[in-house]
């Protein structure tokens, strides 16, 4: 029994007849005739009784009527969800985002497009820093991730370059700098720093230092906050003064004000679109193709 010949069993019944059948089904009459005949032998039974006034279903093809018609139903939702899933258009999709990105226009219309384009996917978006972002990338436990990497050639990854971020300075409003801006970073020699932990980011913890020491420009820790969103807290209470992402003013936080500095602004902070070499998800791949949209060049 093929799904071909409960097909053209339905369009008998529907239309009738083999005659009229055979013309909604775009198939000659006595080929039509034939798979009608096969598909009772093969059931072993008379889906017609066949006389001069044309054809009538018997017990058994009345039978078959309601039961074709669940299986035809049913093998076209599973055409339909295996199509969806293979392309990409159902499934699901991890994403790992670094909090301070989450309101970057390049990050956030990537999200937006993404889920006009795919609505059928289950995307989830989760706010992580680089660090955690690369185990769990490594670990197959997110398709994608939004971070800091030390260059393009990452073992294990695929990388896109998303957004060429810098440098720039958080102060609390209330602070003397928020009325006096300094021009350089030697003027934050004194100042109290806000510092981040080098395990929750360590590319970007290691690229910020190493472009201070090109400055010749120790900061002085006083305080430490275990991500940006932290850190710009307690500069906004007022406990010191933070030197984080450009990304951030993106996102301005009461009682912060941001100053650009031209030694932060040449620093450069590449955030990259990665995922696991061999990850074959439709779902993926299509996120893919919209970073490739709109990807800046490599300089």
């Amino acid at each position: 029994m093929e799904f071909r010949q409960l097909h053209y069993f339905l369009a008998v019944v529907e239309a009738g007849s083999v005659s009229a059948a055979s013309r909604r089904v775009h198939v000659a009459q006595p080929a039509l005739t034939r798979q009608i005949r096969l598909l009772e032998e093969d059931l072993e039974t008379r889906l017609f009784d066949r006389h001069a006034r044309g054809m009538q279903l018997t017990v058994a093809g009345r039978a078959l009527v309601e039961e074709a018609r669940e299986l035809l139903d049913h093998r076209a939702r599973i055409k339909s969800r295996l199509y969806a899933l293979g392309s990409g258009l159902s499934g699901k999709l991890s994403l790992g985002i670094t909090v301070t990105h989450l309101w970057v226009p390049q990050v956030a219309g990537l999200l937006s497009d993404y889920r006009q384009c795919y609505p059928g996917v289950a995307f989830e978006v989760f706010p992580l820093l680089s660090g955690p972002q690369l185990e769990r990338l490594r670990d197959r436990r997110l398709d994608a991730g939004v971070l800091y990497l030390d260059s393009d050639a990452q073992p294990g990854l695929e990388t896109r370059l998303l957004h060429c971020d810098h440098l720039i300075l958080a102060v609390p409003e209330a602070s003397q700098w928020s009325d006096s801006p300094p021009t350089r970073l030697a003027d934050l020699e004194d100042a109290g720093i806000v510092w981040g932990f080098r395990q929750a980011s360590p590319v970007y913890y290691d690229r910020m230092l190493a472009h201070f020491q090109r400055h010749a420009f120790t900061p002085r820790v006083i305080q430490y906050g275990a991500d940006n969103i932290a850190i710009l807290s307690m500069v906004a209470a007022g406990l010191g003064v933070a030197i984080v992402p450009a990304a951030s003013s993106w996102h301005p936080m009461p009682g912060i004000r941001f100053l650009r500095l031209p030694e932060l602004d040449d620093c450069d902070m590449p955030l990259w679109f990665a995922w696991r070499s061999g990850n074959d998800s439709p779902a993926l791949a299509n996120l893919i193709a919209l970073v490739d949209e709109g990807s800046p060049p490599r300089g």
